[in-house]
């Protein structure tokens, strides 16, 4: 190889390294709530989605996991020492520890899922998810698949994130079928396994053929239930069949994981701004049913669900995300 080969490939390597130790100067870090990374639900989607990170980008991630809600603060501390380019917090039950957070260290950039803020500050990103559109959909499912005439609603904790899975769900059930019953209770919280179990049961018991669950860990107790009682059962946040592949029928599926993915593409070109919610729809493919629902959701009704699908992202269906658009739907139904 003669001198100029040798310089051509001296600055390629340099160049090369260049680029790997960019990529590997950068860290994201994340806190979960108190379901845990491995909470089969949205915590999970979200730690798969920094693992994509790693492997696809080269940004370094790591995570530090809440047990109880006193540990956001300290969590949130932690990975700021660590000098992570971007922290995430995840799930609304965050909201004031980063707040707090980025009001004390304003130079540093956050992002939260499943908040907005009224006054976004600059060093905050805030990530929504229309699950009222997914949960319509496995709604829809849910009340044309069921035998009984009675389905169930088993929430986490009340409020606006929840409200969009409960009054999307029970809506495409009354577009499925305004005669099906909806049974609905709230385990009062995201990680009593043997809460959710006993409400499901019972609901079960009374009747149910078919549970949807938006209870993160909780929700693990309601999936249990089914396979017990030998019922239906339906996901949320990520497709669960996997822990009840003969009773779970789709999942209301929240693609945490492309936006944790999607946003630190952007972070990663220099294109991430604070002060600003972004918002994943199906639209965007930031929800959706599972892609397992085919093994037991007739092709018959996965068909209507694609037309259905399509008319709620073309505008002709609205979607209810609470109380008041939930009663506005109804009187149009009537």
């Amino acid at each position: 190889m003669n001198k100029i080969g040798v310089l051509l490939l001296v600055i390629l390597v340099v160049l090369g390294l260049t680029v790997v130790s960019t990529a590997q100067e950068l860290k994201i870090g994340m806190v979960t709530d108190v379901g845990g990374v491995n909470d089969q639900s949205f915590n999970q989607s979200a730690w798969e989605g920094l693992l994509r990170v790693e492997e696809e980008l080269g940004i370094k991630v790591g995570y530090a996991e809440s047990q109880q809600e006193a540990d956001y603060a300290p969590n949130l501390e932690q990975l700021y020492d660590y000098d992570n380019d971007l922290i995430w917090g995840i799930g609304f039950m965050m909201a004031d520890a980063i707040l707090d957070a980025a009001e004390t260290n304003p130079d540093q950039l956050y992002a939260i899922i499943d908040n907005a803020y009224e006054n976004t500050p600059e060093n905050v990103i805030g990530v929504l998810f229309k699950a009222e559109e997914a949960s319509f959909l496995v709604g829809y499912i849910a009340g044309r698949m069921s035998k009984t005439g009675t389905v169930g609603f088993v929430g986490g904790i009340r409020g606006v994130i929840i409200d969009g899975f409960d009054y999307g769900y029970t809506a495409g059930v009354a577009y499925a079928n305004k005669d099906v019953e909806v049974l609905n209770q709230y385990a009062d919280s995201f990680s009593d396994q043997a809460k959710g179990k006993a409400i499901a049961t019972q609901m079960y018991q009374n009747g149910a053929d078919v549970i949807f669950h938006a209870a993160g860990g909780a929700g693990i107790g309601v999936i249990e239930a089914a396979k017990e009682n030998d019922k239906y059962v339906i996901g949320v946040d990520r497709d669960q069949s996997d822990l009840a592949p003969d009773h779970m029928i789709t999942s209301a599926m929240k693609r945490v994981d492309n936006a944790m993915f999607n946003i630190a593409v952007d972070l990663q070109n220099g294109n991430l701004k604070g002060g600003q919610t972004i918002t994943y729809g199906l639209a965007d493919n930031g929800v959706d049913i599972a892609p397992s629902s085919d093994k037991h959701v007739p092709q018959k009704i996965l068909d209507e669900v694609e037309i259905i699908k399509q008319d709620i992202i073309d505008g002709k269906i609205f979607v209810p995300y609470n109380k008041e658009t939930y009663e506005k739907y109804i009187s149009t139904l009537n």
